[in-house]
């Protein structure tokens, strides 16, 4: 289950706190009660870290990404111990991609100057909307003249710069989603993540929804704002290369290639996932969710993994499908018949071939091409997946 691109792999570091808890979030993150202890976690970081180097020798590291919560919210020099622990444990690419996740309230130029100090070269925003009432009513600490203060600086700061908004909010019309998104288009962003909000069960936004408070766009209304989203970013030079990402040609986003391209990546800090071919054998492993729990684990363990597991072939291709067909590129087929220990099934190919759900490019390449979902198969997503699965 391993070829010579396995020893290429990914690292990520969940950063768990934020300075408020967003209504529409279900992301593993947390409003510290008081200051948060950085050295201790930073020698937690290490801990977690040095386990996985152990299991990972002689391999490459080929992008880093600080995630959360909100990692904008660390000190610099927490950043830069973390990245100097990962270049001390295991050989990092010339050019790896380092990305560190930001909000536009926690953007200071000093701040963002020690982070780029520290090696990170990207940088990801979340910016989710670029009008005041719709930023109050998501939860969001900053306002529009403040997101658009922090894209300059962090344009201004490091060589490339991706940020976020969300669509299909409450009351949003696809003409005002387009007027936005072509304003988002030139801020100078050479790639956003644009996502449909959904409701979330266990978040405010799904306690509103339920009671009848929060009203969201029928899904004729959802798929006219999908529309938009690919035909503006197509005219613009940023199209779709994965279901919610764009990009310019060149400037997409490495590390979360690895994940839909299922590659191996390292996943440190309270919840992180990650996924690692070991002697042949694809694991998944979680981290503890609690960050203190996390924190006391690591320090009597050497690791917080709640989970290891070694997957079926049937698991691991079944993600492999999950994530290959969200990339305009498709997945490569030979691999997935490598991974599954079976081919798909030609029947079945034929038959969402004919309705119109998937094409097979460059059938006659070795290993049989890609396969890729279309536009009408990609909103049908989950049922594709379980077609091609069964």
């Amino acid at each position: 289950m391993i070829d010579e691109r396995e020893t290429r792999f990914g690292v990520y570091v969940h950063w768990p706190f934020c300075a408020a808890k967003c209504p529409y979030c279900d992301f593993n993150s947390h409003v510290p009660h008081r200051a948060v202890d950085q050295p201790r976690f930073v020698r937690a970081f290490a801990a977690e870290l040095s386990h996985f180097a152990e299991r990972t020798a002689g391999r490459t590291v080929t992008s880093i990404f600080l995630g959360g919560g909100t990692p904008s919210l660390m000190a610099p020099e927490t950043v830069d111990d973390v990245l100097s622990r990962i270049g001390a444990l295991w050989t990092v690419a010339d050019g790896a991609e380092i990305t560190l996740e930001a909000n536009p309230s926690s953007v200071e130029a000093e701040r963002f100057r020690g982070y780029r100090t520290a090696g990170v070269n990207r940088v990801s925003l979340g910016v989710q909307a670029l009008n005041d009432p719709d930023l109050k009513r998501l939860g969001r600490l900053h306002n529009v003249a403040e997101a658009k203060a922090a894209v300059e600086i962090a344009r201004s700061t490091f060589p490339r710069l991706s940020f976020d908004l969300i669509y299909g909010r409450p009351e949003q019309t696809p003409d005002e989603w387009q007027g936005e998104l072509e304003q988002a288009i030139a801020m100078a962003a050479d790639h956003l993540s644009l996502y449909q909000l959904t409701i979330e069960p266990g978040t405010p936004f799904a306690a509103l929804f339920q009671a009848g408070r929060l009203t969201m766009p029928d899904d004729d209304r959802q798929a006219d704002f999908y529309e938009v989203t690919q035909s503006v970013t197509a005219a613009h030079g940023l199209p779709a290369y994965e279901i919610s990402n764009h990009a310019s040609p060149g400037a997409e986003s490495r590390h979360n290639m690895t994940y839909w391209r299922y590659r191996d990546y390292v996943g440190v800090g309270p919840g992180a996932h990650g996924r690692l071919t070991i002697d042949g054998e694809k694991h998944a492993t979680a981290t503890e969710l609690h960050p203190e729990n996390w924190l006391k684990r690591v320090e009597s363990d050497g690791h917080g993994l709640v989970t290891d597991d070694v997957l079926t072939l049937e698991e691991a291709a079944d993600e492999m499908l999950l994530m290959g067909l969200r990339l305009d590129e498709g997945l490569e087929i030979g691999r997935y018949t490598e991974i599954s220990g079976r081919p798909f099934d030609p029947e079945r190919i034929s038959a969402l071939t004919t309705h119109g759900m998937i094409e097979v490019l460059d059938s006659q390449a070795a290993g049989g091409g890609r396969l890729r979902v279309t536009r009408a198969g990609s909103s049908v997503l989950d049922a594709v997946v379980a077609d091609l699965a069964a």
